[in-house]
């Protein structure tokens, strides 16, 4: 589960302006720290369908943003994947 604390300093390194929250880096970069976390729990709980799925579910979620971003802006989605480094 990702606190609190962790998902400000997520949203603070992400974010475009001084109250911005949701644009679609903030969003990637809080999913991305998600799916990071509940892939280490998955490695030591195999048998844990509900949150493999809910993994599935945000890694989907993620790539429509990404997708988004590539449509809208495409140097927003070359720095963003960049940062975070998503892509090899």
């Amino acid at each position: 589960m990702l606190t609190l604390e962790a998902k400000q300093t997520v949203i603070q390194d992400h974010r475009l302006h001084e109250r911005d929250t949701g644009s679609p880096e903030v969003q990637i970069a809080v999913l991305t720290t998600r799916i990071l976390e509940l892939t280490e729990h998955l490695r030591s709980n195999k048998k844990d369908h509900a949150a493999r799925r809910g993994l599935l579910k945000m890694v989907g979620r993620r790539a429509a943003l990404l997708k988004y971003l590539t449509r809208t802006d495409r140097k927003r989605y070359q720095g963003i994947i960049g940062r975070l480094g998503l892509r090899k």
